[in-house]
């Protein structure tokens, strides 16, 4: 990967820890860009956009730490920014430290701003049916004037639905469902297959719903887009008009129009609608753990979150009823 942090030409150190990334701890592309990014913003801020080539890492103490996490506040950065430029240079200097490039870590215990709770947007149990109902009925509407009534339209409408479906029957993330393949949908079993970060794969459970609706979408996906024989199962359920892989923007955007179809807020994304199974499950009785295994958590203080979200709830339900609240 070209280095970020000199601007010209890989940094040995930042190349090799780009390739530790890949290989011993099975990054995505998209983790390895933001972590070169960061550090190449901690270079040039420490040494310039003229500093020297490769860069003097040894060198950097935890005053210059320090005048790096300064310096992102006063830009404006967010707190939770903030916290993970740092985690990226405290990994790249405790790779760095494990390979005696320097003596000790710069960014070990310098601690983040405070990140303030916020507690996610979700959509309640009648929000999210008129959110799922919304393809099929803008498509029919389409078709009633007489517009938009050819299979692509329908096939299009079908897929919707599925995806919409399929993310609040999983409670995966949009990137998760998006990158899913036919051979990865179990619909006898009741179960589909996504890889999640660090591309850790896990079963999620498909409801009755969101199994029929990618039944009737993968049958109308088959119609317009034959595939090869043995090539099926490698084929990506979502796809776009030309019968390619749908993007995860072109998903966020069907649900902005699918939002507004169904009278709610089009700001959400589709993370709301994960937001909204895991406070749904917690609601009815759900064991944490179990929502943690669900979403993919690696620790169970992330789920845990949402417990708040559902307490939140209970007192405004309170407030809003008790005589005396």
């Amino acid at each position: 990967m070209e280095n970020e942090a000199t601007g010209a030409g890989p940094d040995p150190c930042v190349a090799l820890f780009c390739r530790h990334l890949e290989t011993e701890r099975n990054a995505s592309r998209h983790t390895i860009v933001n972590y070169a990014r960061d550090i190449a913003q901690f270079a040039r801020l420490t040494w310039g956009d003229g500093g020297q080539r490769p860069a003097p890492w040894k060198d950097v103490d935890r005053f210059a730490a320090r005048r790096f996490l300064v310096a992102i506040q006063k830009a404006g950065g967010a707190a939770a920014t903030a916290g993970r430029k740092l985690a990226s240079l405290r990994s790249f200097f405790k790779f760095l430290e494990r390979e005696e490039v320097v003596e000790r870590n710069p960014f070990s215990g310098l601690r983040a701003p405070k990140r303030p709770r916020r507690l996610p947007e979700i959509l309640s149990v009648a929000e999210v049916q008129r959110l799922l109902a919304a393809p099929l009925r803008a498509w029919r509407r389409r078709r009633g004037d007489g517009d938009a009534a050819d299979a692509a339209a329908e096939c299009a409408a079908l897929r919707d639905t599925a995806i919409l479906e399929s993310l609040y029957s999983t409670g995966a993330r949009v990137s998760e469902i998006a990158g899913v393949t036919e051979g990865d949908v179990d619909l006898l079993g009741g179960v589909v297959k996504v890889r999640g970060k660090g591309k850790k794969e896990r079963l999620c459970p498909l409801g009755g719903p969101a199994c029929r609706a990618l039944r009737a979408a993968m049958a109308a996906a088959r119609a317009l887009w034959p595939r090869p024989a043995g090539q099926s199962r490698l084929a990506r359920v979502f796809l776009n008009r030309r019968g390619r892989p749908l993007s995860v923007r072109s998903v966020e955007r069907m649900m902005k129009t699918c939002l507004r179809e169904a009278g709610l807020n089009p700001g959400l994304s589709p993370h709301a609608l994960r937001h909204s199974f895991a406070t749904h499950m917690l609601d009815a009785g759900a064991d944490l753990r179990c929502v943690q295994e669900l979403l993919g958590h690696s620790s169970l203080s992330t789920t845990q979150l949402y417990t708040h979200v559902s307490v939140e709830r209970l007192k405004k339900v309170y407030e809003d009823t008790h005589p005396r609240a």
